[in-house]
This record gives structure tokens, sequence and C-alpha cells, in this order.
């Protein structure tokens, strides 16, 4: 069975390197960030303040990172380089399997945090904004993502949820 560990750094496993990689993600995640506006504008009334904050999320184990800036009337998420990484007002960085069970509702930042699974960098106001954005919304924006892909999107989400709880 593939982990996302056995991918290694740039994903030579799959035979992808890391900037085709990002470039086949960009459409998927631009689709994310239009549906997540539509269907939660509450979400982006809550972090009204950082609304324009460029925010880099960093899973340890991908061979790239992504960059999410909640503007409602122009969001933007999308794969970058980890080297070097894109000027930002603030940076998460942990294993992808935390920062999936975070936006699943499944994990406790804090905890996280204080135990040093979880890095914060930079404003970390604009950080605790998102986290209390994304707390608030109702069901788990993971599974919402994987809905609009479907049942394959719904597939996958269910093998990275086995893949979290195994490792």
């Amino acid at each position: 069975m593939t982990t996302m560990q056995d991918l290694g750094p740039a994903g030579r496993r799959a035979g992808l390197p890391a900037g085709l990689l990002r470039a086949i993600l960009q459409p998927v995640l631009a689709r994310v960030v239009r549906r997540i506006a539509i269907r939660h504008p509450e979400m982006f009334a809550r972090i009204a303040p950082y609304q324009r904050a460029d925010f880099l999320i960093v899973p340890s184990e991908l061979p790239f990172a992504l960059h999410l800036r909640p503007d409602p009337d122009a969001p933007l998420f999308r794969a970058v380089p980890k080297a070097p990484l894109p000027p930002h007002d603030a940076r998460i960085e942990g294993p992808f399997f935390l920062l999936l069970n975070l936006v699943d509702g499944e994990s406790d930042g804090d905890a996280a945090f204080f135990s040093r699974e979880l890095t914060i960098a930079g404003n970390t106001e604009a950080v605790v904004s998102l986290r209390n954005a994304l707390d608030d919304v109702d069901g788990s924006i993971a599974q919402e993502t994987a809905d609009l892909f479907g049942p394959p999107g719904r597939a996958i989400l269910a093998f990275l949820r086995r893949q979290g709880a195994a490792a």
C-alpha cells in the first residue's frame, strides 16, 4: 500500500515531477476554493480582517505547499514550490494527515501546536482567525470537497482517512 511518505520528496515513485503535480492540482484547487466561497460566505466574513492575507499550508511530506488567500471576491488556493516559499503573512506546517484532520474537524489544532506537531509562523492572529472560521463550519470542508468530485472524490477521501488512521 502506498502512503504519502512512500512518494518521496518529489513524488518520484508516482513518476510525477513536482512541477507537473502542482500543474495538475491547480484547476482542482481553484474549483474547491470557489465552491467553498459560494457555499460558506460566513466563513469568509469571519476571517474579514485577514481576507487578503497570504497563508501557506506546508504538508511536510509533500513536494509542494498550498497558498491560500481567503478573499471572497477573488479566492486563491494553489500549489506552489516549497523552495523557495513565496512571500506570505502566515505559515502553517505539519504532517499531511494532521493537516487533513484539522480541516476535517478531527484534530485539535491547539494540542497539535503545543505538542509541536504543527508549526505556525508569521501572523498568528490570522492563523487563529482561519482556524476559528473553519471550526464554525457545520460539517467537514474535507467531506464537502470530496463530494464536489462525486464517487471518486469520496473514495479518495475515505482512502486518505484510512491512511491517516493507520499512520
